[in-house]
């Protein structure tokens, strides 16, 4: 016997809930109750109980995503499961298992070395904070970028405090000196050692991370995999990622021919010389790296974020090794997964028809706005108007709204999300924040309760 499942529902939505499950024709029977309110927003426990009559023949019910209140009372007053359904009736089919809901990702086996970069100039408490927001944004191993011809003298001082705050701590350096001062400090590894500054791994217990004595030689580097193996010296191994038109493709070819030669050895890429080096959003750059490092199976990448189009490397990686990861573990594309990495356009905008808006448009009684985008751009109505446009200045003069200053600042700011949200292929939701991925980290929003009022809303 199939399960019968009851859809609580306002009076806008009504029409197009039951439009959408015709077209569904799910396994379920189904059975719509619309309790009389407008919108989902306004529905709360004591609405619902009230209104809904408890019915034997139920199996589960489900209310509006944007349902404010306790689902598990609600459970409890019904005796039967009560969820909430997605926040956008159009993803209804996925919420019944076509794959809309987010997996979640924990796992990895890539680590981030973050780097700060000229540390040299930065006194500790300065490192100290820089260091607490890599590792907050997922770094493993604080990287610490020195300078040439630029004496690190508190190198040592640094270091103790980063270890005594549980950092593991890498020193970054092409100075001999530095690196063998920080090794004997304690520094967990060492970037960078080549053939010409072998001998430093004789005085320390740092993990190297090995390159060629010259760029491109991989002949070097592997010589030098060679006598760690030998002398059984765990390492790091970098033939250096170049830069785009300055041996990009050659220097992939070698991370390839590496992997090949040793597929046993632990990789390091530093990926700075392209997301840095690169006039592109970094998000999109940063997970196609982390492709290349999940195919390749290397083991740590080095993030650098200077730039300001790379202020949120560190998380973007982050987030990419996850994906890369849960990927490739479960034999599947990157792609339905997760959205974190999806910051500007959003794979599918929501956006109604035109006969959609004017069958609500024939049900709003109310003077408030409703702000939706189509395919044409924004609309704006309510029940005395309707108008189509892009531009928020060209709402003005239809919007009556003379002398309410609290209103027009927040039609101001909604109109400009919607219009952000069209042009940039973004869905947008009235009342509610863009969505920008791992770029901008959204406040939970706690279902449980009414949103606080807003300073507009205040009298």
């Amino acid at each position: 016997m199939s399960e019968k499942i009851m859809f609580v529902t306002g009076k806008l939505a009504e029409r197009q809930l039951r439009r959408i499950l015709k077209t569904m024709k799910p396994e379920f029977s189904y059975k719509i109750n619309q309790i009389g309110v407008s919108v989902a927003a306004l529905m709360s426990e004591n609405i619902i109980m009230r209104r809904v009559n408890k019915d034997k023949e139920i199996d589960k019910i489900i209310v509006p995503g944007k349902f404010r209140g306790d689902i598990n009372k609600l459970s409890r007053f019904f005796n039967i499961p009560v969820e909430r359904g997605p926040d956008d009736l159009r993803y209804l089919p996925d919420y019944f298992g076509m794959g809309a809901a987010q997996e979640e990702l924990n796992d990895y086996n890539c680590l981030i070395f973050a780097e700060i970069v000229d540390a040299t100039m930065l006194d500790i408490n300065q490192i100290m904070k820089i260091a607490n927001k890599h590792k907050e944004d997922g770094a493993d191993v604080i990287d610490l970028g020195c300078m040439p011809d630029t004496e690190f003298s508190h190198l040592e001082e640094t270091i103790l405090q980063l270890k005594k705050n549980g950092f593991k701590v890498s020193v970054d350096s092409a100075n001999d000196n530095e690196l063998l001062r920080g090794g004997k400090v304690g520094a967990d590894y060492l970037l960078s050692i080549s053939e010409k500054n072998y001998k430093i791994l004789d005085h320390v217990k740092s993990i190297p991370v090995l390159i060629p004595s010259k760029p491109g030689n991989l002949k070097s580097l592997e010589n030098v995999i060679k006598k760690s193996i030998k002398k059984k010296i765990k390492f790091f191994a970098d033939p250096i990622l170049d830069p785009i038109h300055y041996g990009f493709l050659d220097s992939i070819i070698r991370y390839r021919d590496l992997r090949k030669n040793f597929p046993e050895i632990d990789i390091l890429m530093g990926i700075g010389n392209l997301t840095e080096l690169t006039d592109a959003d970094s998000s999109g750059v940063n997970t196609l790296l982390m492709g290349l490092v999940s195919e390749l199976n290397i083991k740590s990448v080095l993030v650098v974020q200077v730039s300001n189009h790379c202020k949120n490397s560190i998380k973007e990686v982050d987030k990419a090794r996850k994906l890369m990861f849960y990927a490739k573990k479960n034999q599947r594309l990157p792609i339905g997964i997760d959205n974190s990495l999806i910051c500007l356009s959003d794979r599918k905008p929501n956006r109604m028809s035109q006969d959609e808006i004017e069958e609500i448009k024939l049900l709003v009684k109310d003077k408030n706005f409703r702000i939706i985008l189509t395919d044409r751009g924004i609309n704006i109505f309510n029940s005395d108007m309707h108008k189509i446009s892009i531009d928020p200045y060209d709402f003005f003069s239809a919007l009556n709204i003379d002398g309410d200053s609290s209103h027009s600042f927040y039609l101001g700011v909604e109109l400009a999300r919607a219009q952000i949200a069209f042009q940039l292929g973004k869905n947008y939701s009235q009342d509610n924040e863009l969505e920008w991925g791992v770029a901008h980290k959204k406040d939970k929003e706690n279902l449980m309760v009414r949103p606080r009022s807003k300073s507009t809303q205040k009298k």
